[in-house]
């Protein structure tokens, strides 16, 4: 009887070899499977990086809370002066915003109780924001302050703490930003992962709006009421003689009012009120202020006599309030500083609908062409019938034809993006 059998034939009890050999190729497969998604998941979900694969990115950091003085290190006299004539001090405001910020920052990581290795790269990595920073407050600043109203703001006692409170607004807009923004660059470097304790742990945002913007426009507004007062007060034995030179080319004249009621309240019922209603008429005035700057150049080749003018601003503004009721209730009363409150408001007003409805500074420029036509007009045209006078304005290199200058006055005026002021995160302890 043959015994040979064919290959690949039922073998008995050789079988079980070839079973554990698939069965061992199974797992294997599985583990790799298994490993290849814990890979994939430490590289692109855990946030980590390439750099935990390879120990390089997931180094834990553990900071130490530790309590730190905020001292910005600021001249507060000095500041207010600044911060009331920020175009006059432009420079000053530059380095104001540099010693503030960085100030900040040296307080925040003196809380973080960071490393003196770190501390030291605080101003390096400041200095690639502050050109952009510097920038961007004195533009917020100037725009939210009006410049040209130092004089009226002083009258009612509120030049300096208005300029504190533009200040405050502006500061919030980008001190979360670039304080997170540094911090996260520092810590980064050094690790990744932050682990903190201690006592008052918060953000580094937190800890710079509430322990170092906040107390510092406290001391400033404080400083700035004395200020104010000592102003207000020095008008009423000033008196002021100045040469000026201006060229008022366009005038606003408008009306608002204000209707306002106080309350007294007990239990939250009304049992007293104090009805008041202010009317004001506003003459403003806009023009330019030749003694900052003019300039008269002629061109052969062209034909042209330019005259270069400075940008326009407001140069007179003048308000009559008056009051057309006052009913004072028996407990709701009003002060001499709520009605100077109300009555500075209400002049704001008028200048802001002046300046961002009315375009009062546009309808300016395109008024000074058809004076200067008029005052210089016939100089020019006694020089040779083919030469002509044209107008530009200083830092504005495009010459401002007629047609140009009505394109302009009819466009709205360019605003500065809103901002919402930043809420520093809570932490708890």
């Amino acid at each position: 009887m043959a015994t040979h059998q064919p290959d690949g034939a039922y073998g008995g009890g050789n079988s079980g070899g070839g079973g554990s050999a698939v069965f061992g190729k199974q797992i294997l497969m599985l583990a790799l499977i298994v490993v290849a998604g814990i890979l994939v998941y430490n590289t692109f979900m855990s946030g980590d990086g390439l750099g935990s694969i390879f120990g390089g990115g997931g180094k834990e950091m553990r900071l130490t809370y530790v309590p730190s003085d905020f001292q910005p290190n600021l001249d507060e006299g000095a500041t207010l002066k600044i911060l009331s004539d920020p175009e006059k001090y432009h420079k000053e405001f530059d380095e104001l915003v540099y010693n503030f910020n960085l100030s900040l920052l040296y307080h925040v990581a003196n809380r973080m109780g960071l490393a003196d290795s770190l501390k030291r790269r605080l101003e390096p990595e400041y200095k690639k924001h502050h050109e952009y920073l510097a920038s961007l407050y004195f533009n917020d600043f100037v725009s939210l302050k009006d410049t040209t109203a130092s004089m009226y703001e002083t009258w009612y006692n509120d030049n300096s703490n208005y300029a504190v409170q533009v200040f405050n607004e502006v500061a919030g807009k980008y001190t979360c930003f670039f304080v997170t923004e540094i911090m996260a660059t520092l810590i980064k470097a050094d690790g990744g992962k932050l682990m903190a304790k201690g006592k008052k742990v918060n953000t580094p945002c937190g800890i710079a709006i509430e322990e170092g913007l906040r107390p510092m426009i406290d001391r400033l507004q404080k400083k700035a009421a004395i200020y104010d007062f000592s102003a207000s007060r020095g008008f009423l034995k000033e008196k002021v003689r100045m040469g000026i030179a201006e060229l008022a080319t366009y005038e606003l004249r408008s009306r608002l009012g204000i209707d306002k009621t106080l309350q007294y309240k007990l239990l939250g019922f009304s049992i007293s009120e104090t009805n008041i209603q202010v009317e004001a008429i506003s003459v403003i005035k806009a023009g330019f202020k030749l003694d900052r700057y003019f300039d008269v150049t002629f061109n052969p080749g062209k034909g042209i006599v330019f005259v270069t003018l400075p940008q326009p601003t407001i140069v007179s503004h003048e308000v009559y309030p008056r009051v057309d009721k006052l009913d004072v209730g028996f407990l709701a009363g009003i002060n001499g500083e709520e009605m100077n409150a109300n009555f500075n408001e209400l002049r704001r007003q008028f200048r802001q609908d002046a300046i961002e409805n009315e375009h009062i500074l546009d309808k300016a420029k395109m008024r000074a062409d058809s004076v200067m036509q008029l005052i210089m007009g016939p100089t020019v045209k006694s020089m040779g019938r083919n030469y002509k006078l044209q107008v530009r304005f200083q830092d504005s290199p495009d010459v401002m034809d007629d047609m140009e200058m009505r394109r302009r006055a009819q466009q709205p005026a360019n605003k500065p993006p809103s901002l919402p002021s930043p809420e520093p995160v809570k932490v708890d302890n």
